[in-house]
């Protein structure tokens, strides 16, 4: 069993802003604080850059990589996003047009690759989609409804419902139905389908700013993470929302992801995975952190049933003796915050068992929860 669940630690850069992986894992793009998009693929026992993506004219914010049509699409702060089709040995881009007048912040193709969406400063998101008369990219935009910059997109299994985060502290739910590109028929229980940009819910749990929406492998639950160190989760959000917000003794998050219906991995300030799950009857709580190279011996059971009655009663860790923070002395896999975490390998079940995230300090790392973390279904 291996000592440590961070399996492969890449240094690629000084800093790293967003990542995405090929369709078969064996190629990353990534953008290293800039305008640029590099890749790199792995021969025998090195990464070596085959390519240069420079088409942007400020720092990319955004990068997705589609599994089924091999398509790069990214997004920059100059407000322009290109969708990469790889042409033989070169990436040739295809100018997205999205009519924003503020910085594009984030981006993700959606489940079937046929649409993705584009989260903004304009307090806006677009959803863009292949024209095929014209041969270009274009986009529908949602306007109106949020009252600050759009920090997180995720789509819902459906293709159709997309959630956002945003600087407004609050997490929505819009249709993105479009015409001619999905077909009818999203809900068995009513005979019409929503209209594009109509708003499913919108939910007021956070006073602070809202980051790294995610939707559960079923699509019933909806997590996303707040500046003020709680996570959100929430189920059955179009119908009858039930929340729970859950307060963190550490730093905030930055962006979530499910392993399983029951199980989640939020990244952000304090530098380590932290590990969520529900129980039986749904309930979410803390488990621990996945990278506990640096745990001290105090994490006993005397401990653990301190802080589980400090959380119970709402006291404050400060000040006591007992440390359960192995997250405190830096030293694990990463060094500064982590910004980006995405999906790798799937079980036969469906769970990820793999997943990568990126940071501050550069590093781009690989975490295997197979043998340190059994996953709740």
């Amino acid at each position: 069993m291996a000592a440590t669940a961070a399996v492969a630690i890449h240094q690629f850069a000084e800093c790293i802003t967003c990542h995405a992986w090929s369709p078969d894992q064996s190629m990353i793009a990534f953008c290293p604080n800039n305008n640029e998009v590099h890749i790199y693929k792995f021969f025998t026992d090195k990464w070596e850059k085959l390519h240069v993506l420079s088409k942007h004219d400020q720092i990319v914010s955004g990068i997705d990589w589609s599994r089924s049509s091999n398509k790069i699409v990214t997004v920059s702060h100059d407000r322009n996003s290109y969708v990469w089709t790889q042409e033989g040995s070169d990436w040739v881009p295809t100018l997205v047009i999205l009519k924003l007048n503020r910085a594009a912040l984030c981006v993700q193709w959606s489940p079937k690759e046929n649409k993705f969406a584009v989260g903004s400063g304009a307090k806006s998101v677009c959803v863009c989609y292949y024209e095929q008369e014209n041969n270009w990219w274009i986009s529908k935009v949602i306007r109106k409804r949020h009252e600050s910059s759009v920090t997180s997109i995720a789509w819902h299994p459906n293709n159709v419902y997309l959630a956002t985060a945003s600087t407004d502290g609050k997490c929505r739910v819009f249709s993105t139905f479009i015409k001619g590109v999905d077909k009818r028929g999203l809900q068995s229980s009513t005979s019409t389908d929503p209209k594009f940009g109509e708003q499913i819910a919108q939910l007021d749990l956070s006073s602070t700013w809202a980051f790294g929406v995610r939707w559960s492998p079923s699509g019933k639950t909806l997590a996303y993470a707040g500046h003020n160190s709680m996570i959100y989760f929430v189920d059955e959000v179009e119908s009858a929302p039930a929340a729970q917000n859950l307060t963190l003794r550490d730093l905030p998050l930055r962006d979530v992801l499910f392993v399983s219906e029951r199980m989640v991995i939020g990244v952000g300030f304090d530098c380590n995975p932290m590990i969520f799950a529900a129980d039986e009857t749904g309930l979410w709580s803390f488990v621990r952190f996945l990278d506990e190279r640096k745990a001290t011996p105090s994490t006993s059971k005397a401990s653990q049933l301190s802080e589980a009655l400090g959380k119970l009663y709402g006291q404050s860790k400060q000040g006591t003796s007992d440390t359960v923070e192995p997250s405190k002395p830096r030293g694990g896999a990463h060094e500064n915050c982590i910004t980006c975490i995405v999906p790798l390998t799937k079980g036969r079940d469906g769970t990820i068992k793999r997943f990568s995230t990126s940071g501050l300090d550069g590093k781009i790392v690989v975490w295997d929860l197979e043998n340190h973390v059994t996953i709740a279904k």
